[in-house]
């Protein structure tokens, strides 16, 4: 059955994972969401989709707020007449050393990864309840696995891991899933603006030895939307070339 004529909000969509993610779910027939907290970008995307002829609107929000994340909902349901998938794509990361990183990193990484994920969860299902049918999708990481550096970015996406398996089980009975997807290494701009000795010391650790795609990470979302797949619920889907297998 797919998600023909599904409407679907995707938070941090107007680049990267969450564009093409957008993208996709257009192309196979859904109404789209776009969000971001910067306005150009959010027009730029709905434009650039328009032009390709695909359904979309978008909606600048800032999803650590409620108020945000209400009216966006609000919104979305309003326009298209409901909501039947969220993903929950939106992040960022402050990286460094444990004795390096400040009280303000930890609060503004968990802000947006974690506290986001749970307001935009907690807002859409509101408008799925009625309707006995939803899809919840949250974009982890691997490095929910633990990463050095990451104190901040690790405890966010395992929050995500925990926060998906306890909306399963409360959800389950109203016809909505939650899974989550953990993606490894994917090429995206935020891994051009890393360092060279980074991105070659990250790849070292690959057990493919190259980069993920955005359409890897698209076709997973896909894959856990489609009205066909409701008996997958509470899932961590790894997306990584195998990066989840050993730690290092």
């Amino acid at each position: 059955m797919g998600i023909q004529n599904r409407v679907a909000l995707i938070t941090g969509s107007a680049s990267g994972i969450g564009k093409q993610t957008a993208r996709r779910m257009a192309e196979n027939g859904a109404r789209v969401v776009i969000n971001d907290v910067v306005a150009d970008k959010v027009k730029a995307t709905v434009e650039e989709f328009k032009k390709e002829g695909l359904n979309a609107i978008g909606v600048v929000a800032d999803i650590s707020s409620k108020s945000a994340v209400d009216a966006m909902v609000q919104e979305t349901v309003e326009t298209f007449g409901g909501l039947d998938i969220l993903v929950n794509n939106a992040g960022m990361e402050r990286a460094g050393a444990l004795r390096k990183l400040t009280e303000q990193d930890f609060d503004i990484t968990i802000s947006v990864n974690l506290k986001g994920a749970f307001l935009c969860s907690q807002v859409a299902h509101n408008a799925m309840v009625g309707q006995k049918h939803g899809r919840i999708i949250n974009i982890a990481s691997r490095a929910w696995l633990g990463g050095p550096g990451q104190a901040p970015y690790s405890s966010a996406k395992a929050g995500i891991v925990g926060l998906t398996r306890v909306l399963a089980l409360e959800l389950a009975k109203m016809g909505i899933t939650a899974n989550c997807i953990a993606p490894g290494l994917i090429h995206t701009p935020l891994w051009e603006e890393l360092p060279e000795k980074n991105r070659n010391l990250l790849l070292s650790k690959q057990p493919t030895g190259r980069l993920g795609s955005t359409d890897d990470i698209a076709d997973a979302v896909m894959f856990l939307a489609d009205d066909d797949n409701s008996y997958i619920t509470g899932q961590v889907l790894y997306v990584c070339g195998g990066r989840s297998l050993f730690s290092g």
